[in-house]
């Protein structure tokens, strides 16, 4: 791990103090690693989507059917949105 140095709102880390039992962590700052895990975790995936979405877009105007393309991104286990 990394040491950071983050400057939060006092109210925040309240709520995050108090919820974070609740929620099963030890404290707040394992909360903050898994909030922030799961956005940037999110945030991949949606940016992945979205490449995928262009490939798409870019092997239809080429001309590739449709049906290899879905084949293709099923065999790649990729998502499209």
């Amino acid at each position: 791990m990394t040491v950071i140095s983050l400057r939060i709102p006092d109210d925040v880390i309240e709520e995050l103090m108090e919820i974070a039992p609740a929620l099963g962590f030890s404290g707040y700052q394992p909360l903050m690693r898994s909030y922030i895990g799961e956005g940037l975790r999110r945030d991949e995936q949606r940016l992945q989507n979205s490449r995928v979405i262009v490939l798409v877009e870019s092997l239809r105007s080429q001309g590739v059917a449709d049906e290899v393309i879905s084949t293709a991104i099923a065999e790649a286990q990729l998502t499209k949105t």
